[in-house]
C-alpha cells in the first residue's frame, strides 16, 4: 500500500468520478485505475461501486475512508513538523465542537487562532458528541471538545470548565417566578432530551440514579440544537441544557432558565486528543490557545454558567504513553 494510492483513492470518492479524479491529481485516467486494481487486489476488497452515473464507496470503501484521511493527514503533519523545526507554528489542525459549545468558544476561538498563530489555518468541526468521538479516535480530527461522562480514558485529555445545567422552557405564565427547582421537579415536566446516549443525557440519567430517581420521561428525543430550539419556542416542552445554546433567547425573553438544585446538574467540558497520534507543533499551540480562551471567557463571565475547573479539582489525565495535554491555566 503506498500513499499516493491513498491519495488516488480519495480523490475518487470525493469526486465520484475516476476522470474527475484523474485531473484532480494530475495522472493519467488509465494510471489511477491501474493504482486502485492493485489496492484493491491487496485488500482483497472491491472498494467502489462503478455505475454508468459514476462510482459510489462500497461497504469496505466506506469504513477505509477515514483510515485514509487519517494517514495523510498524519503524513503531512509530520513532514510539516520536520520542515518547522523552532519555527512559528504552522499547518492545519481540524478541531472538533459539539454543537452545544460552539456558540461560546467557536468565534472567540477563531478569533484568538488567528491573532496569535496567524500561520495556522483552524478547521471547526461541529458535531454530536458521538460523532466526535470515533473522528478523534481514528486521527480523522486532531482535538474536540468532550464531555467528562467517565468514558474518556481512552484519550488524552485535560478539563477545561464546568457548566450548570438549567431547566429550560418558555416564559412561566403566572407573575411569579420560581428561584430554583430541584431535580425531581425537573425530571416531572414534560422534557425534551438528546436521545440516548448523546450529550446531556448520561449526566442527566446518573444525576437521577444518584438519588434514586426514575430516569427522565421525555415527551420527544432531540439530538439537534437547532430543532431543539425551535420545539422550546413552540411550547412542546421543556429541557436540561447548559445557557449558552439558547442565550440569545434566553436574553431576548423568549425563553426561560431556571437553576436546578438538590441536586445541581454539571457537566465538566474536557479538551481532548489521541493517545496514539502526536500533536503536530501547530495543534499543540491550539490546544494551549484553547485552554487560555475558555479561561479569558470564564473570567470575564462571557461564558454564563460556567466556571474554571482548575488542575487541583481534576487534573490532566494522559492516556498511557501519550504527549500528554496542556494543563490548564488562567487567563
Amino acid at each position: 500500500m503506498e500513499l499516493r494510492q491513498l491519495k488516488y483513492f480519495l480523490a475518487i470518492a470525493d469526486s465520484g468520478s475516476f476522470s474527475r479524479a484523474a485531473q484532480r491529481v494530475f495522472v493519467a485516467q488509465s494510471a489511477l485505475s491501474h493504482q486502485m486494481a492493485q489496492l484493491e487486489g491487496e485488500l482483497g476488497a472491491s472498494l467502489f461501486q462503478r455505475s454508468r452515473r459514476g462510482v459510489a464507496l462500497t461497504d469496505v470503501g466506506l469504513r477505509f475512508y477515514p483510515h485514509a484521511v487519517s494517514i495523510l493527514r498524519q503524513t503531512e503533519e509530520a513532514a510539516q513538523c520536520a520542515r518547522s523545526g523552532n519555527a512559528e507554528p504552522s499547518g492545519k489542525v481540524v478541531f472538533g465542537i459539539p454543537h452545544s459549545v460552539s456558540q461560546a468558544l467557536a468565534l472567540p476561538l477563531l478569533r484568538a487562532v488567528r491573532q496569535a498563530l496567524p500561520k495556522v489555518q483552524l478547521e471547526l468541526t461541529e458535531e454530536l458528541t458521538g460523532n466526535l468521538t470515533p473522528q478523534l479516535r481514528a486521527g480523522q480530527i486532531q482535538l474536540a471538545v468532550l464531555f467528562d461522562d467517565g468514558t474518556l480514558s481512552e484519550f488524552a485529555w485535560t478539563p477545561m470548565l464546568r457548566e450548570r445545567l438549567y431547566l429550560i422552557g418558555p416564559p412561566q405564565a403566572s407573575a411569579r417566578r420560581s428561584a430554583h427547582v430541584t431535580l425531581r421537579q425537573a425530571l416531572a415536566r414534560p422534557l425534551i432530551l438528546p436521545a440516548h446516549p448523546r450529550g446531556v443525557r448520561p449526566l442527566i440519567e446518573a444525576a437521577a440514579q444518584s438519588v434514586g430517581l426514575a430516569p427522565p420521561k421525555t415527551v420527544t428525543d432531540i439530538s439537534s440544537i437547532s430543532i431543539l430550539r425551535t420545539s422550546l419556542l413552540a411550547g412542546l416542552g421543556q429541557t436540561l441544557l447548559p445557557l449558552m445554546p439558547l442565550k440569545t433567547d434566553l436574553d431576548a425573553g423568549l425563553l426561560q432558565a431556571t437553576p436546578v438544585v438538590s441536586p445541581p446538574l454539571e457537566r465538566v467540558l474536557a479538551l481532548c486528543s489521541s493517545p496514539h497520534i502526536p500533536l503536530s507543533t501547530a495543534a499543540q499551540a491550539v490546544a494551549r490557545l484553547v485552554l487560555t480562551v475558555a479561561a479569558q471567557l470564564c473570567d470575564a463571565q462571557a461564558w454564563p454558567g460556567a466556571t474554571l475547573v482548575t488542575p487541583s479539582e481534576a487534573p490532566v489525565r494522559p492516556a498511557p504513553g501519550s504527549n500528554s495535554l496542556p494543563a490548564q491555566s488562567g487567563a
